[in-house]
């Protein structure tokens, strides 16, 4: 491969990366912004925010497939066309509806984006040129979930929320540029999982008949429910119609979804892999590490500028030791899970994390800027001892089944990010409200609630470093090959 389209290639995977991942924190600072011009409340907000995670978690999985199925080009194309538009419809967007609808787009996008962008470093780089291409990759998008805040209020302040997202659209069009550095491709001959009926693949006809439909439909429609109803349960009362009704019918959904993989030959998730301690724990640990991150990045937005005063500019950059401590310690998780073994590793990154959320729970009504940035510093640095976290979760699965199972493990990444906000969200609305029947003034009532929430987020991150610990340790005669 000749070394201008190799750069252009690595350009544009860090890019693609980048900007999709930037858009899960970089709306935090600007929310309460977003808030006071469209006239929203805490639970709208917190659909602006987890509309974007829920859609890009539910549709990776589908993403993976059609790139599989139509080839790497057409769906990165495809997907950095549906983000960039989807991008300007946000910030012309003069709604709380509007907005929401525009960043579940967005989302759907970036689940092109992803699955295709990993699959041209598998299958079009030189190999001498992947673990480069790697590193870059997830530095991008490091960095981007540690900037978000940063940018996001620089942004806000300066120049209007809207340009939070209209930034997006200038190098999503040079992403776009890019694209045709990616080598033209054979779609996969890999067409069914080789199991079930319906062998005759013909019978089903064309692209339709390839993807798994009805568990699209059922895995999206469960998620949505769950999300809708832990929204509004939390704003109002968990006894309150629908909200009963949906959480039921999100749960029939979910087992319908279980039934439906069993029984189809070309399932989203081959649910033999979940016999797979490893691939468990590392989707368990990903989900309770991306409650605890999620729900410091969305609510300490909210605390820096509701109850400490700061100006979006200053609340992003709050944030900023976090991002520095990010960077600098990602080049350095490899070569510690090398030394101390995966599971060891990992888990006291997550510790780390834990620890550095009780910090920030603790700062209190009259926190300085010096005051936040122990905790989040070592938020930033345990996160960053968390990455080798999906490559382990794999290193048991078959070949023939890498790309599911690493779809299946960044699907529980994001998906975890609808959980963070909404979980903490539920426990901070609650605390706070009865706070403010016992009198409490409204910036205590909001603390509380927030340390509160902190503090639940704690213990999620914690109980990851368990999961870690159990479910990543490896039979003593295999532990070097699993520092490989």
């Amino acid at each position: 491969m000749r070394r201008g389209r190799l750069s252009a290639l690595l350009v544009l995977l860090c890019l693609a990366g980048f900007l999709t991942t930037l858009d899960n924190t970089v709306i935090n600072v600007a929310l309460p912004t977003v808030q006071d011009e469209l006239g929203l409340d805490v639970a709208d907000l917190e659909w602006v925010a987890t509309s974007y995670v829920l859609s890009f978690g539910a549709l990776l999985l589908v993403g993976g497939r059609l790139t599989d199925l139509v080839g790497r080009r057409p769906v990165l194309a495809v997907g950095l066309v549906v983000f960039t538009a989807s991008s300007g419809a946000a910030a012309l967007a003069d709604s709380g509806a509007a907005l929401v609808a525009a960043r579940a787009v967005q989302g759907s996008g970036a689940a092109l984006v992803i699955p295709a962008s990993l699959a041209v470093v598998a299958a079009d780089l030189p190999a001498g040129r992947r673990a480069t291409a790697v590193g870059l990759w997830t530095a991008s998008l490091a960095v981007a979930l540690a900037l978000g805040p940063v940018i996001g209020g620089f942004v806000t302040e300066h120049w209007g929320w809207s340009w939070v997202f209209l930034l997006n659209v200038p190098f999503g069009a040079l992403a776009l540029l890019l694209v045709p550095a990616v080598p033209g491709a054979e779609r996969s001959r890999d067409r069914g999982m080789g199991r079930g009926r319906g062998r005759g693949r013909g019978r089903a006809g064309g692209l339709v008949g390839l993807l798994d439909v009805p568990g699209v439909v059922l895995s999206t429609t469960a998620l949505f429910l769950l999300t809708y109803a832990l929204v509004t349960g939390g704003e109002h009362s968990f006894s309150t119609p629908p909200v009963p009704l949906f959480l039921a019918l999100s749960g029939a959904a979910g087992l319908a979804f279980l039934v439906v993989e069993a029984r189809t030959f070309l399932p989203l998730i081959d649910l033999r892999m979940l016999r797979d301690r490893f691939l468990v724990g590392g989707v368990a640990a990903q989900v309770l590490w991306g409650i605890g991150v999620n729900g410091v990045f969305f609510f300490t937005a909210l605390y820096l500028q509701h109850v400490l005063g700061f100006s979006p500019v200053k609340a992003g950059l709050a944030f900023l030791p976090l991002a520095g401590a990010l960077l600098l310690c990602t080049p350095l998780a490899e070569r510690a899970a090398r030394l101390m073994g995966a599971h060891r590793s990992i888990a006291a990154g997550l510790a780390l994390v834990a620890v550095g959320l009780l910090w920030v729970s603790g700062t209190g009504l009259h926190a300085s800027y010096a005051d936040l940035q122990p905790g989040l510093v070592l938020i930033g640095v345990g996160s960053s001892l968390t990455t080798p976290l999906t490559v382990r979760s794999v290193a048991g699965v078959r070949a023939t089944r890498t790309g599911m199972a690493s779809g299946l493990v960044s699907a529980a990444r994001e998906i975890s990010g609808v959980f963070g906000v909404v979980l903490v969200g539920v426990v901070l609305t609650r605390t706070e409200r009865e706070a403010l029947r016992d009198g409490v003034d409204p910036r205590t009532a909001f603390l509380d609630g927030y340390d509160t929430g902190l503090q639940l987020a704690a213990g999620c991150v914690l109980l990851g470093a368990v999961v870690t610990l159990v479910a990543l340790r490896r039979p003593g005669r295999h532990r070097g090959r699993a520092a490989r």
